[in-house]
């Protein structure tokens, strides 16, 4: 087989990413085992097979937990700042691999190469956050009513911690939690997107090379590879306390039922149906592109993509015209070749739900401003090139109440004052990440304060797609309320203890108890 026919460097990529033609799906670095069947992996840029991997059975999910259960041992002993020691050269690693897993990301799942090196920088991001988090685990100690007596709580590693990640990002998102869950002294095991299994192969292999030069056991990163039953393995797993899931609004549902139904915790970042306000106050430049970028980068396949643009009746028409005249600039095509603002889409599953998406707008009563449609030709030959569209709609739309995976934007207009368009925005069933345009300091305060923005990201003028490691990331409602990456998310990898001590020769009961023999 011809792995890959290409001008843009892939083949030397796979090369020093370690990933064969054939893999295999169930790992713990050089320790690979899987008995179950070829999952094909095939490129939306071009339509070519990239590799092959083979799927994770029963058994061979049950040897991945053995080794996971037995690396724990060793791995949670370890000081914090020496598991931090290991992730800081995980993330030197990172760099050295960046251009190549960058075009991996870019080749298996379509979004441009400057979006594939960038999400490696959240790799590696997060990795720094997290050396520098292992020296700060902190716990409080708090006075107690009884003399003699000292309080304080402090926070143990979990366990082993179950990651099941989407395509659209097919790397960062697993070192989000990654890199946090280690530095806490917990084991993973993952299981990437099947749209994107190549990704989790790179990405084990190089963290399976910094675990072996340093003489640690390779199950602190165990892979598994597969569909939604592989999935199930974990979730229905009682020695996985942690399930960390990113995905649908419906996976997220399924996943937090069968986990909770074992007493499990779930970190569940699930689907957004994100909106920029423009208010009269906006800065229209800044606005055309925050919103454009928004809403056709990663061909409108991010969580955070904007799928709404709220804009005020009095300034409705300039704005409208200049989004348009800025979706006239794109260029779509292959997105190794960054003269491209728009790769395809991950398949023609996605391609046929944007299809359908156009067509309800249309059935529920909307106008479409920029036309879509699927491009074919030279360069077009995998079925999955789209043409970003903009279309008039009303919140009220049932197409515009859940969230399309694509490049289709919905302009709507408000009337009133900063509060009607936060009701709008507010008026559906995701929480994830919203936006404000506006120079009034007044109108941004009422949109991040108190009876504002319901979402789990409030931007000011910038857009929603996007967001810096070192704040929680994560939304509300059907969003699933997890936060990953920054601030103090790392406190759900772990389990809190309180602590009493008594340096007293007498044992005095709380509340003022008494106890007599």
């Amino acid at each position: 087989m011809e792995v890959i026919r290409t001008d843009f460097g892939i083949k030397e990529a796979l090369t020093q990413l370690g990933v064969k033609e054939i893999n295999q799906g169930t790992s713990t670095g050089s320790n690979s085992f899987s008995n179950g069947i070829i999952l094909e992996s095939y490129s939306p840029v071009d339509g070519k097979l990239i590799g092959k991997v083979r799927t994770s059975t029963r058994e061979d999910y049950e040897k991945a937990i053995g080794h996971a259960s037995s690396a724990f041992k060793i791995w949670r002993k370890m000081p914090a700042p020496q598991r931090g020691e290991i992730v800081r050269q995980f993330g030197d690693k990172l760099r050295e691999m960046k251009e190549p897993l960058g075009k991996l990301v870019s080749y298996e799942m379509g979004k441009s190469y400057q979006e594939g090196l960038g999400e490696v920088q959240e790799m590696i991001d997060i990795c720094d956050f997290a050396v520098g988090l292992s020296r700060q685990l902190h716990g409080l100690t708090m006075h107690s009513e009884r003399a003699g007596h000292r309080m304080y709580e402090q926070y143990h590693s979990l366990g082993i911690i179950g990651i099941i990640s989407a395509f659209n990002f097919p790397v960062a998102v697993w070192a989000w939690n990654t890199a946090l869950a280690w530095i806490c002294g917990d084991v993973c095991i993952w299981k990437p997107s099947e749209k994107a299994p190549l990704c989790g192969i790179a990405c084990q292999n190089i963290a399976a090379e910094v675990f072996k030069s340093n003489n640690l056991p390779e199950g602190i990163s165990c892979l598994i590879n597969g569909d939604y039953t592989v999935g199930e393995f974990m979730t229905t797993d009682s020695r996985i306390p942690l399930i960390s899931a990113t995905g649908s609004t419906r996976m997220g549902k399924i996943v937090g039922k069968t986990v909770g139904e074992r007493l499990g915790r779930s970190l569940l970042e699930l689907g957004g149906n994100n909106a920029i306000i423009v208010t009269p106050d906006a800065d229209i430049k800044m606005t055309v592109i925050g919103a454009v970028f928004g809403a056709v980068g990663t061909a409108g396949q991010r969580c955070t993509s904007t799928r709404r643009l709220i804009i005020h009746e009095s300034i409705y028409d300039n704005v409208k015209n200049a989004v348009t005249d800025a979706y006239k600039q794109l260029r779509i095509g292959n997105p190794l070749d960054e003269n491209n603002h728009v790769g395809p889409l991950i398949d023609k599953e996605a391609v046929e739900q944007y299809k359908a998406a156009l067509d309800k707008v249309i059935e529920e009563g909307g106008n479409i401003l920029v036309e879509g449609g699927v491009l074919d030709g030279e360069g077009y030959e995998s079925g999955c090139y789209v043409k970003p569209a903009i279309a008039e709609a009303d919140n009220s739309f049932e197409i515009v109440q859940h969230e399309t995976f694509a490049p289709v934007l919905y302009l709507l207009k408000y009337r009133g004052d900063v509060e009607d368009a936060i009701d709008i925005q507010n008026g559906v069933a995701q929480g994830l990440s919203s936006a404000i345009m506006t120079n009034n300091l007044r109108e941004a305060e009422r949109f991040l304060s108190v009876g504002g923005s319901d979402c789990g990201i409030a931007n000011v003028n910038i857009g929603t797609s996007g967001a810096e490691i070192g704040g929680a990331f994560g939304g509300e409602k059907e969003t699933g309320g997890g936060r990953e990456s920054g601030s103090d998310a790392w406190k759900v990898y772990m389990r809190r203890q309180t602590n009493t001590i008594n340096y007293t020769e007498n044992l005095p009961l709380a509340q003022g108890i008494k106890f007599d023999l």
